[in-house]
């Protein structure tokens, strides 16, 4: 039987919120295993000047547990 675990983190990027995902999976694939999706929860960005500085996502990340038989 597969169990999955979920995590919920926090990516940024200046340049889209797309790229905010991708960084959000490139980050937690450094010391997280078997990764199988991701769910966006929230948008958000940082304005200065009137400008946007920086996207945000708010995102739950699932990923396989390892079977220790």
């Amino acid at each position: 039987m597969a169990i999955l675990k979920v995590i919920e983190v926090l990516g940024a990027s200046g340049e889209s919120w797309e790229h905010a995902a991708k960084v959000a999976i490139e980050e937690a694939s450094m010391t997280i295993k078997n990764i199988k999706s991701i769910y966006i929860q929230d948008f958000s960005a940082k304005v200065e000047d009137d400008i946007i500085i920086e996207y945000r996502v708010n995102a739950k990340i699932s990923f396989l547990l390892e079977n220790r038989d």
